[in-house]
């Protein structure tokens, strides 16, 4: 039986700690938000090309949103021509439609065999996927800001530096100190990964009606949250 659940993450929400415990339970591959690796190989340019697109960089993906913004639409045959820049060397342009379409065929086929995929609009990509369970992980924003900093702190393996929730030294300041996620660090990256669904997809990614399920993580502790997605995973996919 294969178990396919997508995990969409507000910052701090604890998606990078959840995703890859809730894959091991379930025996299934952890996909996160490193797709751009593979997408990179699908279509032939350089990875940092497609990092340009990525919604771990809030600046690379404001860069792109604020140069379809300035670019004359052109869609010949209805495909997006807007791009980011040319691959150094290669000729190649990397085209909005062309990322999105390359990072859905890597989401559609690691739900053939099974997967946990954090981000990427996974709800949207797999919407019509027969027994795959769609979970949002949200909560108050100045929780998540508190439980962010909580698990950069805890050290490496309890979180991602993409979700500002890993281990080691973080920022600094001018005496090499620890610094903590920030307002503004939750911020942008609320507003990058909200960018990259309504770019692309048309719709707010909090919005309930995407999901099967929506847990405040900042209030049930993320083993509890990890439990509760396994037991509807696994009866979504018995009911299939």
């Amino acid at each position: 039986m294969a178990y396919v659940v997508t995990v969409s993450a507000a910052f701090g929400a604890g998606g990078s700690v959840i995703g890859p415990a809730l894959a091991a339970r379930l025996g299934v591959a952890f996909v996160d938000r490193a797709i751009p690796a593979a997408v990179a190989g699908e279509i032939g340019c350089t990875l940092q090309d497609v990092l340009e697109h990525d919604d771990r960089a809030p600046t690379g993906l404001q860069r792109l949103l604020a140069g379809a913004a300035r670019l004359p639409a052109v869609t010949p045959g209805s495909v997006d021509m807007t791009y980011v820049r040319a691959a150094e060397g290669s000729g190649h342009l990397l085209f909005d439609q062309e990322f999105v379409e390359r990072t859905e065929d890597v989401i559609r086929e690691v739900a053939r065999t099974g997967g946990v995929i954090l981000g990427r609009a996974g709800a949207c990509v797999l919407a019509d996927h027969p027994g795959a369970l769609h979970v949002r992980l949200d909560g108050p924003p100045e929780a998540r800001l508190m439980q962010a900093a909580e698990l950069r702190e805890q050290g490496p393996g309890t979180g991602s530096a993409a979700d500002g929730e890993s281990g080691g030294t973080g920022g600094s300041g001018a005496e090499g100190r620890w610094n903590p996620p920030t307002k503004r660090d939750l911020r942008d990256n609320d507003r990058a990964r909200s960018a990259y669904v309504r770019r692309f997809y048309r719709v707010d990614p909090a919005s309930a009606a995407l999901y099967h399920a929506v847990l405040d993580t900042t209030s049930v502790p993320l083993e509890t949250c990890t439990d509760v997605i396994e037991r509807l995973a696994r009866e979504r996919a018995r009911r299939a």
